[in-house]
């Protein structure tokens, strides 16, 4: 598949994860509105929008940059090296902005002040190891997916993160981008920004193990595949 320009590709990665924060906060904000104070029902109001938005956005952005829309993805196809340094960092930088335009867009949509900051505070060593294991499985579901069954990719993450709202206590944010634009909300979804640090740190911790370990798992397969394209 030919690669696009840099540029088209960053335009890319900006719109697709603004409008998954928009898509984030917007749906927490309503689920809250309309839940009538049951944390349950909000919750549920907030993991189907996202889980369908991602599916949404792989097919439509994947094509263009990838629809990575997290640092945490780039960042392990860098170490892969399948996603140059350089355009690892404006991969990273684009999506940050686009979160935080996401952010900003939602809160407009429903009345909030554009500039808050989050005062949910998440912490403590279940919420590091959530982040940790809602991380790495995330990037194990698109490793796994990219080797074995490519065209999955949009529905497992879609499913995963629905799925990983539920089973992680932090509520899966997976994602440094997310959890940095997350702090400048003060709604269902936002986290204090006191909490972004560490939340950041697992994230980036869940990544890289779950390079090598995907790395691992389809070694003996890539070297079963080199004799015969050698043949080629």
């Amino acid at each position: 598949m030919e690669t696009l320009s840099l540029p088209k590709r960053l335009v890319s990665e900006t719109l697709a994860t603004a409008l998954l924060l928009a898509t984030v906060v917007g749906s927490g904000i309503m689920a809250d509105r309309l839940s009538g104070g049951n944390v349950a029902l909000a919750l549920l109001g907030n993991t189907i929008p996202t889980g369908a938005i991602l599916v949404v956005l792989i097919l439509v952005f994947g094509p263009v940059s990838g629809a990575h829309m997290n640092p945490a993805v780039s960042l392990a196809f860098a170490l892969r090296r399948e996603l140059g340094w350089r355009e690892c960092l404006f991969y990273v930088l684009c999506q940050i902005c686009g979160g935080l335009i996401g952010v900003w867009a939602a809160h407009l949509m429903f009345d909030h002040a554009v500039f808050e900051l989050g005062t949910k505070v998440r912490s403590g060593s279940g919420q590091w190891i959530s982040e940790f294991i809602a991380t790495f499985g995330l990037l194990l579901t698109i490793f796994g997916c990219l080797h074995h069954a490519a065209q999955a990719v949009p529905y497992a993450v879609g499913l995963y993160i629905t799925a990983a709202y539920w089973f992680t206590a932090s509520t899966s944010f997976a994602n440094p981008a997310v959890t940095i634009a997350r702090g400048f909300s003060d709604s269902f979804a936002g986290i204090a920004p006191s909490s972004v640090p560490t939340f950041i740190l697992a994230q980036l911790a869940g990544a890289a193990c779950a390079v090598g370990l995907s790395r691992y798992l389809n070694s003996e397969r890539s070297q079963a595949i080199r004799p015969k394209e050698a043949r080629l």
